[in-house]
């Protein structure tokens, strides 16, 4: 594999980044990623919260859907969720460093599945997400990227 597609998906996920302000706003960090994975960090912040004072399920469903669109869009094929949905573990508190680990099950032409599990500081399991995408066939870099 030539160097140029060695770090496509890396390139993928910034370029990305450039223009998501959600996931800026949220204060993610991308730790790794390669073909079909992402890793990515947060810390949830007081802002967050809900009214019982823990993170707002938003929060946390919005860092997995992040870790989820770094990993299905990685190879430069643009894809949008069909599906998504969410288990809240364990509840989040201000603090809390949050990691969610996107792998993929299935990569299909049309369509792939995703698995996302959110991690805290204590390694503790704290939610899973399962995504499934629709794969547009269209290039983010190298083409003009309009859905």
């Amino acid at each position: 594999m030539d160097k140029l597609q060695q770090g496509m998906p890396r390139q993928v996920v910034d370029r990305m980044m450039q223009e998501d302000r959600f996931s800026r706003w949220l204060g993610v960090e991308v730790l790794e990623v390669s073909e079909g994975y992402s890793r990515i960090r947060m810390t949830i912040r007081e802002e967050m919260l809900n009214g019982f004072g823990i993170v707002h399920g938003g929060v946390p469903f919005s860092l997995a859907d992040s870790a989820f669109a770094f990993a299905c869009n990685n190879r430069n094929n643009i894809s949008v969720a069909l599906d998504a949905n969410m288990s809240f573990i364990k509840p989040m508190h201000p603090g809390d460093t949050v990691i969610a680990e996107a792998r993929e099950v299935h990569n299909g032409r049309s369509t792939g599945v995703y698995l996302i599990t959110l991690t805290n500081q204590r390694e503790e399991q704290v939610g899973l997400f399962k995504g499934t995408c629709f794969r547009t066939g269209k290039p983010l870099i190298g083409a003009p990227a309009s859905l």
